[in-house]
């Protein structure tokens, strides 16, 4: 399957930046195969570093906006019936369900941290009806460290730009829980501010 989707990437490189927007507003296709491979690219000498990052931010904030749609839209039948689709098990939504009902809609940013939240962690802000706006701009934030990452890592390793996985794979956990334990302070301070004098 990685070769298939190796194969569906390489298909939009010659349209440069856009073409990294265009492969990664597929939510079926991993962020974490894109994103080293355009690394590669700036590596070759074919694309500018900061390019790449901000066409790889882009795109992966319009992907996450089909599954808001569809969560907003749909709502939670249809994510059951089309969820397959974009690799979604309805576990995954209950998972992100409960993040969602726990954190609100900070988790359209904190979400994107934490490893099988991020990519579903959409559908229930979609079900919310969250802004819109709000949802994009949280995203996009989120967005640039990931994308920046992946991409720097991509260009420092060239032609061993696959390994970029096993390179970042200690960290994702550690760093997940990092942005928890942050939002969860957060959200406690807030509380603790509201509560009466």
């Amino acid at each position: 399957m990685t070769e298939w989707i190796t194969q569906f990437i390489l298909f939009f490189k010659d349209l440069s930046y856009a073409g990294l927007v265009i492969a990664l507003s597929f939510e079926f296709v991993p962020a974490e195969l894109v994103l080293p491979m355009a690394g590669y690219w700036v590596y070759l000498g074919d694309m500018k570093l900061w390019l790449a990052i901000l066409a790889g931010t882009v795109g992966g904030t319009f992907g996450p906006l089909t599954l808001y749609a569809l969560g907003r839209y749909g709502g939670r039948p249809m994510v059951e019936k089309y969820g397959k689709y974009f690799l979604i098990r309805p576990h995954h939504v209950d998972a992100s369900d409960k993040f969602f009902e726990k954190y609100g809609s900070g988790v359209a940013f904190y979400g994107r941290f934490v490893p099988g939240i991020r990519t579903v962690i959409s559908i229930p802000c979609g079900m919310a009806k969250m802004n819109v706006f709000k949802f994009s701009i949280f995203t996009f934030l989120a967005m640039l460290p990931i994308t920046s990452i992946y991409v720097y890592l991509g260009y420092k390793l060239g032609a061993q730009w696959e390994n970029v996985g096993e390179v970042v794979k200690p960290y994702v956990i550690p760093a997940g829980m990092i942005f928890l334990i942050g939002f969860g302070l957060y959200m406690l301070l807030k509380r603790w501010k509201k509560r009466p004098a």
